[in-house]
């Protein structure tokens, strides 16, 4: 992994100081874990939550770069994040963290699975050889998805 890493910095002329970097590194440095799939339907009957830990960001809805929506989901978790656990520490419900953490996977789960859904989708067309799919992609799709896309941080 080392050495392909080193070839293609090279490749592009990257700076000493990088190429040193990669040398000095050890292989326990480098972690590869395969992609993995989330279903949307999992994300619904699943738990983000168990007793005071929490998924969010990323980990809780991976997205394409293309939808263009990474930053803004991660902002509105944290917006929707901070205001459950506001009110569960110094707000009118005086709640505990867990319930807060609890109400917060509910608030979000629809549009988590929303980020996916549309992730998933938009990369299968992206990604397709089929004729029909490439005609209605490169024809019909592109408006309809901009459409929705705009529409999506409402």
């Amino acid at each position: 992994m080392k050495q392909f890493v080193l070839a293609k910095l090279r490749s592009i002329k990257a700076p000493a100081d990088v190429l040193g970097a990669v040398e000095r590194s050890e292989m326990n440095d480098v972690l590869v874990a395969p992609l993995r799939y989330r279903p949307p339907l999992s994300l619904l009957f699943a738990s983000i939550s168990k007793r005071n830990v929490c998924v969010a960001g990323d980990a809780l809805h991976p997205t394409t770069p293309d939808l263009a929506q990474g930053a803004c989901v991660v902002l509105e978790d944290a917006v929707v994040l901070a205001r459950c656990l506001g009110d569960a520490i110094v707000g009118k419900e005086r709640e505990s963290v867990e319930a807060a953490l609890r109400r917060y996977a509910g608030i979000r789960r629809w549009r988590s699975a929303q980020v996916i859904a549309a992730s998933y989708m938009v990369g299968l067309v992206q990604q397709s050889d089929h004729a029909v799919v490439r005609f209605a992609r490169d024809r019909l799709l592109s408006g309809m998805l901009a459409k929705g896309l705009l529409m999506m941080p409402d």
